[in-house]
């Protein structure tokens, strides 16, 4: 038996990239009451009789535009960092686990609670938001309310170094009118509702651009993936691409520091959906940077906040 283990918790993924994987996985997804706080009488017959029925196949055809020979990018690449930040605590057993598909929480740490003497659990998420961070405390606390679980690390400097220095070679290898540093969007409720998620994501923003050698006045930031009618935070980035092309800048950089591995959102919405309506109004370069994936840099560090929970 491990003195340690680590459980990385990512969100997850469909099985595979047909509509019926992605409808039950979108169903799980969108039926967490974290995710859309709507009252389950309202929201329930919108689901089951709208959005699952629309949004599944269209989401499928997204999927199986980016899917890998070995999966789902977002499961390929927590895998991959999992490997490394194993690598780096040799002595522990290191898993991932996401919040919805599988492997799952609640398995994953039943598994390991009969191989580990204690254990820790760390949201890969930089940023704690109730959309994403609450339901893995909640899952966790299911199985053990007494597990450590670190939930967010935005702020910690040396991520901040890390994803500065990504972002930094990623800027010197092209020639750019614009940096924009894009967060995945969260309704505006959540934040009047006291969620910490756009004042931390403002922080973020703050200390990359004293890291950065990039002028000032190139670095925006935006918000992506909006979901329904409901106003979420902004500016959109999707509308603030056009408005850039429109006052001439048409060389793009996007990073999205809430991804830490890519997946669906940076290799589809970004990287073709926005390319393309970004190109078709008169942008020439629009590069994303590639999210930290199994970077060893960002591994190390976080197999070193995983050894300082303990002290």
């Amino acid at each position: 038996m491990k003195d340690y283990g680590l459980l990385l918790v990512n969100l997850g993924s469909p099985a595979e990239p047909t509509t019926p994987a992605v409808k039950e996985y979108l169903r799980q997804f969108l039926g967490d009451r974290n995710v859309v706080e709507m009252p389950p009488a309202l929201w329930k017959p919108l689901l089951n009789g709208i959005i699952l029925p629309t949004r599944s196949w269209r989401s499928a055809t997204f999927y199986r535009d980016c899917w890998l020979k070995n999966g789902s990018p977002l499961i390929v690449n927590t895998k991959k960092l999992t490997a490394k930040v194993q690598q780096m605590l040799p002595e522990w057993s290191v898993k991932m686990a996401m919040t919805y598909g599988k492997p799952s929480i609640s398995d994953t740490l039943q598994q390991m609670k009969q191989e580990c003497k204690h254990i820790i659990v760390l949201s890969l998420f930089p940023h704690f938001t109730k959309s994403t961070t609450q339901s893995i405390i909640e899952q966790v606390q299911a199985v053990d309310p007494t597990l450590p679980i670190i939930d967010r690390f935005a702020d910690d400097p040396r991520y901040l170094t890390v994803l500065s220095q990504h972002i930094q070679e990623a800027w010197d290898n092209g020639n750019y009118d614009m940096l924009i540093i894009s967060y995945h969007g969260i309704p505006v409720s959540m934040v009047k509702h006291g969620d910490p998620y756009q004042d931390e994501t403002e922080r973020t923003t703050i200390e990359l651009k004293k890291r950065l050698i990039i002028p000032e006045n190139q670095i925006e930031m935006a918000y992506q993936s909006k979901f329904g009618p409901m106003p979420w935070l902004k500016p959109y980035l999707k509308n603030r691409l056009l408005q850039l092309v429109q006052l001439g800048k048409r060389n793009i950089l996007i990073v999205a520091p809430s991804f830490v591995t890519d997946c669906l959102e940076t290799i589809e919405e970004n990287s073709v959906q926005n390319y393309q309506t970004f190109r078709e109004s008169g942008g020439n370069t629009l590069d994303v940077v590639s999210s930290l994936n199994d970077d060893s840099h960002f591994a190390e560090f976080i197999a070193d906040l995983a050894k300082e929970r303990l002290s």
